[in-house]
């Protein structure tokens, strides 16, 4: 099981909280699938009201732990302000961190991220920075204090899956000892099974489960799937090959003449 911040968490599976098309939808997705997190944005407008409340009733009653995000955040003062508000209403220093630097894809800004960083773990936020797969910002974001990484697989809802699989790698094999999670872009439960193979701590995902046509169904799928890969990855899977090599062996085979 995947551990954060010396926390453990039950499942690898990260599940977002947003697009469902009712409360009970959600509530099941979160029940068939065993996941271990729920991410929550803070909603400024309802969070004083009463349908804020509800869906806060909601979230502690699935009984996950809670990863508040700074999602919709342009700049570094809107995404640290947001963070402080979230430490007030959920109660916890675990902040999954957003500096949104490009509106059409979603990228992060790299700048403001490890500003944003450096500013919140210095307040003793626990930081889960959303980011690519860049070996030099990530190398900049540990400095600046995060002990967890989250790649983008993909720009956010496009259900693309790993778009840079040698990205991915590389980024596990130089930091063997951080905990990665991909996040974002994840599309189907082979998209998650694939980040597992390649020895990824966690998945997080929203949209694919969400908008599905049965999201409970979907959610149970990726949780299978997640669980498929980690256990691919531990059981030490064969290494590609460019020939062809028989799997059954000629010694032995009867000779006709």
């Amino acid at each position: 099981m995947p551990v954060f911040y010396g926390t453990e968490i039950a499942s690898a599976l990260m599940l977002g909280t947003a697009l469902y098309p009712s409360p009970a939808i959600l509530a099941e997705a979160f029940r068939r699938s065993g996941a271990g997190v729920a991410t929550v944005s803070l909603r400024r407008e309802a969070g004083g009201g009463r349908e804020g409340q509800d869906f806060w009733a909601l979230i502690r009653d699935l009984g996950v732990r809670v990863l508040p995000n700074t999602a919709g955040c342009h700049s570094v003062r809107e995404a640290v302000t947001t963070a402080h508000m979230a430490r007030e209403v959920f109660g916890t220093d675990w902040i999954k961190l957003e500096v949104i630097g490009h509106a059409d894809t979603l990228q992060p800004d790299p700048f403001g991220l490890v500003e944003a960083t450096r500013i919140l773990s210095d307040e003793g936020f626990r930081v889960f920075p959303y980011c690519t797969e860049d070996l030099v910002l990530c190398d900049r974001l540990l400095r600046a204090g995060c002990g967890v990484l989250m790649p983008w697989g993909a720009p956010i809802g496009t259900g693309r899956g790993l778009m840079n699989p040698y990205g991915l790698r590389s980024l596990r094999a130089h930091f063997p000892d951080v905990p990665l999670v991909v996040d974002a872009g994840i599309g189907l439960p082979s998209h998650a099974a694939q980040a597992m193979e390649m020895g990824f701590d966690a998945v997080l995902l929203n949209t694919a489960v969400a908008r599905a046509g049965d999201p409970a169904a979907m959610a149970l799928a990726f949780a299978r799937a997640i669980e498929a890969g980690a256990l691919a990855r531990a059981a030490d899977p064969m290494e590609p090959r460019d020939m062809a090599a028989p799997s059954t062996p000629l010694l032995g085979q009867a000779v006709l003449a």
